[in-house]
This record gives structure tokens, sequence and C-alpha cells, in this order.
């Protein structure tokens, strides 16, 4: 039975391998402390944090996410440590999230086994101003380890907190922490939306990517926010750089309801009472012992294309948890092995002869037999995840699918905004086999950036800075091909600043099938005259909806999503065009107005660290497989591979040419 603490009450601990279990509703930041009999942390080597995850039998997440896992082998600690304090912070990233642990939902805090059972559990409540937290910690007393919840919360973040333990360069070291969180975050892949109770899902939209009016803050813990005035029929603001949320389209309608001041019904008003939705498909049944069926679409959702996104997002997060596992039981095998052979061999006289033979061969045939084992678990999981692979890939919708899926050979214009659109696909070393479909929310959030210098990549064929930078251009068309694809008739806009025309070759699907809002913009004059209507359609938007006038923008406005694909940075970009730019790509999402870059950041570094905004803003993607993204819970580094066409197909040109038919017979 679970032990449910309350601040200050310990309990004992049976178990010596353990994982510490965080859900705060909200992404955090976990930290690890060990400290000595007194309770003394004597140096920055003594902290795991983000910058340092793994310390000797203890590691922890490498990003600030919601949810975490920390791993805990009690017995692999070194014999000083006598205490391991588990440590909570809000990220200090400036316009991200909340300030202070009042404002969100109380941090639950568990300590479980390996096989998930639950030791002890703390509801780390009371807590107003502080922005970190001593959650609980782990102490030996007598020879015996127990927990303890504390729910120490302290003002002034990590550094004070550090100081409090009198940790020598305690400023530094949470500096440090906040640098590598940093970079996290600039990194992470969006996170899913949480998976909503049946009993919630009254609330969902069946089209949620038209009205997302949830911040990122309240998303996490289910609670609807203001809904923002529209225009066009799409949202004028979206929710802030988070992950993905899900949306409550109530009350969006009317664009002045928004904005009147008066209470807003969050229930959608043709579903009140509405029956509920059909269940979703079920998988024959299987022999006793046998894993069932997998079935696309067994999520939960209001329509198909909602479940099989839930369903991906799934199939992500338990490619991303049962690798964890996995690392973790090899990581701790080998942790045991070395104290093991440490033990074994402590006596000078038993380092020698058959005697020490024997005892390193047992130690390593334990090793392995662990190793195997976590092995076999990895193969089981993996083999269930390819095998739902095999029946989901097919069944996407053409938002969701690979260009070479036959579902595009039926294309036709859709007539709604889907939830969300594939970027490409997302894989791990151990499993090579899978390919997780890589979904971001709709309208965009954030700009991407197609990074077309150098990378670690994983495909040596393309080393040539030439070679790179038309793969790059080629990777952008794609993305924006399939955004005008995916957005009904007139209802996305794509405009092209290529200053040298070195793109030109590259930009032939766009050009030649008319889809463009005009020819690409050539030299220094079409740079500017592109970024200073854009950036005045940014401003005259942002007026209209500050005044509450959002219906009052002038007769024959176009009110479709811009996007800015921008070649070839920083060629023919003065002072003022970089500024136009670092505007657009921070004031442009919240008013349908997004960006594309296709730069090598080197190339710029003539502007110093002006522009470092400008690059942490953007979603970076690469041309070629480059292991550079993260995930939210546990950090793994995962392999992204961009959406390419299939060599010879006519894919691309074909649905093109149904998007520019259909926007020439469309009508506003």
């Amino acid at each position: 039975m679970t032990a449910e603490l309350v601040r200050g009450q310990n309990h004992l601990l049976s178990q010596s391998r353990l994982e510490i279990r965080i859900s705060a509703g909200t992404p955090v930041v976990t930290v690890a402390a060990l400290g000595d009999e007194d309770g003394r942390i004597h140096g920055a080597e003594w902290v795991a944090h983000p910058g340092a995850p793994t310390r000797p039998g203890l590691e922890v997440s490498r990003q600030a996410a919601s949810d975490h896992r920390l791993a805990v082998d009690l017995d692999a600690l070194a014999d000083a440590v006598h205490r391991v304090g588990v440590l909570l912070a809000l990220p200090a990233v400036a316009g991200q999230g909340p300030t202070r642990f009042g404002a969100v939902a109380a941090p639950f805090v568990a300590v479980t086994g390996l096989d998930g059972t639950e030791v002890a559990s703390y509801t780390i409540t009371g807590l107003e101003a502080e922005t970190a937290v001593i959650a609980l910690e782990l102490y030996r007393r007598q020879g015996a380890w127990k927990v303890r919840a504390v729910g120490q919360g302290y003002a002034g973040g990590l550094a004070e907190l550090f100081t409090d333990q009198a940790l020598p360069q305690a400023q530094q070291l949470a500096g440090h922490i906040e640098e590598a969180v940093t970079r996290g975050l600039a990194r992470s892949v969006q996170a899913p939306p949480p998976r909503p109770s049946e009993s919630d899902r009254s609330h969902q939209a069946a089209t949620p990517a038209r009205h997302p009016d949830q911040s990122a803050d309240t998303a996490s813990r289910g609670a609807p926010g203001p809904v923002p005035p529209v225009y066009g029929g799409r949202p004028a603001g979206s929710p802030g750089q988070g992950g993905p949320q899900p949306a409550y389209p109530g009350g969006a309608e009317d664009p002045s309801a928004a904005t009147a001041g008066g209470p807003i019904d969050y229930s959608h008003p043709r579903r009140q009472n509405a029956a509920p939705p059909p269940p979703p498909p079920t998988a024959p049944p299987v022999p006793p012992g046998q894993p069932a069926q997998p079935v696309a679409g067994d999520a939960t959702g209001w329509s198909m294309e909602e479940r099989l996104y839930n369903q991906v997002w799934g199939m992500f997060e338990d490619l991303a948890r049962t690798t964890a596992a996995y690392r973790s039981a090899v990581d701790f095998a080998e942790s045991r092995m070395d104290k093991e052979l440490e033990q074994a061999l402590s006596d000078p006289l038993s380092r020698v002869g058959g005697q020490a033979d024997a005892a390193r061969e047992a130690t390593r045939a334990r090793q392995a037999q662990l190793v195997d084992r976590a092995r076999e678990a990895l193969d089981r999981d993996l083999a269930q995840l390819v095998a739902e692979a095999e029946v989901v890939e097919p069944a996407l919708p053409p938002a969701y699918a690979r260009w070479d899926n036959p579902v595009w050979h039926a294309y036709r214009v859709p007539m709604e905004i889907p939830m969300a659109l594939r970027l490409g696909d997302l894989r791990l070393p151990e499993a090579d086999r899978i390919r997780i479909p890589m979904l971001l929310r709709l309208p965009l959030e954030r700009g991407l950036w197609i990074d077309s210098g150098r990378t670690d990549t994983l495909d040596e064929s393309f080393t040539d800075t030439h070679d790179m930078r038309r793969l790059a251009m080629e990777t952008a068309v794609t993305h924006a091909a399939r955004l005008l694809a995916v957005y009904p008739a007139g209802e996305f806009t794509v405009h092209v600043v290529d200053p040298a025309g070195s793109g030109a070759q590259s930009l032939i699907p766009l050009t030649r099938s008319g889809v463009l809002a005009a020819p690409p913009a050539r030299g220094a004059a079409g740079v500017a005259d592109v970024l200073g209507r854009l950036t005045q359609r940014v401003d005259l938007v942002q007026m209209a909806l500050r005044g509450g006038a959002a219906d009052a923008l002038p007769s024959g406005f176009d009110t479709s999503q811009q996007l800015l694909i921008v070649n070839d940075f920083p060629h023919g970009f003065d002072d003022r065009a970089v500024n136009q730019l670092r505007y657009l790509a921070d004031e442009g999402p919240s008013v349908g107005v997004h960006l594309m870059m296709v730069a090598d950041r080197e190339e710029s570094a003539g502007y110093g660290p002006l522009l470092d905004p400008l690059w942490r803003s953007l979603l970076r993607l690469t041309p070629v497989a480059d292991s550079h993204l993260a995930d939210p819970w546990v950090g793994h580094a995962w392999t992204y591979e961009p959406p390419l066409v299939p060599p010879g197909s006519q894919v691309l040109q074909q649905v093109l040419t149904r998007v520019a038919e259909a926007r020439r017979t469309w009508r506003p």
C-alpha cells in the first residue's frame, strides 16, 4: 500500500533501486543534490542537474518538463553520501510559463519501484511565491534508507536554495543550470497535449486547430484560458511558445464576445446536448497470453483525425519511455558491475590468481544477464510498436502522411484546417525500425529554421556547402507545399524572399504551379518591400485586436495565414531589414504571419548576439537526418528525418497543381 506522506513525515524504503516520478502540471526543472551525514553538499559535483544529469547511482531529466522520472540506485551511491534531496524549480525563462509555484497546481512526487509500484507519495501544498522547493529527501539512518516529505520552498529560486544549503559557488551553479535548461527548451520537440479522460471529452473540439484559446500553462492543468478574438475565421492569437495544447472553441465564433468582458461559455454550442462520440475501433479477440492486435484510431477523440493524432503521440511517449527504461537498466547494470568488482578486488591479495578471475567472470555474467533481460523487455515493446506503426501509417490523413503514402493520389483540397502537420519523422538508435511521425499543431505557434549549415549529420553524402544549401531550400519548399495542401483554398499565402536568386531551381515547384502570392523577391529592394508589407500587416491587425475592432479591418483585407520563406540570409539584409525580420518572428505568429528561414547561422555571425533571440525563437530543422531534437520527458536525443519526396515522384507537383486550381476558382 502506498504511504501518502504529509510534510515532515517519513517512510522506510525496502528497495534500493527506485524511480522518483514527478508530475507538476507545468514544465519544471528537477535537480538531485547529494549530501553527507550532516546534510552538507560539498560541491557542484554532488549535484545532478540538466547540465550534468548523471552521478553515480543517480540520473535526472535533461530539461524542463511537466513529468519527470528520476532513477536512483541507493547501493551505487558513494559511502560518503547519506542524503539525496529532490529539488524542483520553475524555469527562469523570461515570458515563458508561470513565475511562482502558487500559480500552478500542487506538484505531486511519488517514490516507486522499478515495476511502477508506488512506495510513498507526497503532494506539495501551501506554496505561494516560491520558485524552487525541496520536494523530499532520501536519507540513511542506522543502515536503512528512508524517505521524508520536505516541501520547503525558496522565493529566490535555486540560487537561494543552494546558498541556504551552504553549497560553494551557489550562484554559479544556479546560472549553469539555467543555461542548460534554456538550451534544452530551444531545441525541444513540442509536447503533445495531455490525453483527456472521457469525462473531459465534452470540452474537446473536433477541429481544435482553428481556435487554440488555451495558454501553455493552463493547458497542462486542463483549465481553459481566455478565448482570443478571431479575424477571417481564424484565431488572431496563439497560445505562446509552449508545446501544442488542446483547444476549446466555444464562443470564439463571435469576435466581439471574446472582448466584452463577460463570462465565457467554454462548452461547444453544437455538443451541449449531443450524444458522446462513437467508440474507437476495437481489435479482434486474441488468444489468452497474446498481446492485443493494434488498431488504427483506437485512441480517444471526437474524430478519426483526432484519434490518430493522439495515437501517434502515444506511440512517441511509449517509445521514449521504453527506451529510457532500457538505458536506465543498462546504466544500473554497469554501475552495479563496477561496484561489485571494486568490492571483490578491494583486498590486494585477491586481485590476482584464479579467485580474482572467477570473481570478474561472475560479475560480468550478472551484468550481461541484467542487460539481456532489459533488451528482451525492450524488444517486446518494440515489436508491439512496430505492429502498431504498420497499421497506423497507412491510415493517416494527408496532413499526417508521408509523401509516399497512397492517400496523396486521391488528394483533394480540404474544407477545414487539420489539427496538425507532419514535419518529418523521429527515431532512436535502439529502435531503428520505427519512425514516429513528428506532428506540429496548427496554426503554427513559432517559425521554422531550415539549417543549411554543417551539422553532425548521420548522412555523410551531404558535406558540400552548395549541396547543403540546395537541399535545405528543397526541404523548405516541401514544408511550404504541405502547408498549402492542408489549408482550404485561399486560406494560406506564401511569400518568398530570395535576394540573390540562388534558390530559383529549388523553387520551381512553387513558381511553376502558380501557388505563390508573387514572384520571389530579389535584391535589397525586394527584401525591403516584402518585409515592409508584412510588418505593416502585423501592426494593423494588432491595433485592430487591441482596440476591440477585429471586424473593422479594411475592405478586401486578406485574412489568410501568411508564410514568408527567407533564403540566403543575411544576403540582401541591412540593419532595418534584420530588425523587421526579428519583429515578424516574435509578433507575427499571433496574428497569422509565419516565418521560415533557410540559413546558415555562422554566415550571420557578423551581427553578433543581436540575432541570438531570432534563432532561439525558431524551431530548428535540418535537411538531412540529424540527432538534434530532445523530447520533453527524458531528454532523448531523437534523430530527425526530413519529409523527402521519393526520387522521380510527381506527387508534389500534382498536389500543388490542384492547390493552384482551387485557388483560381476560389472567391472570397
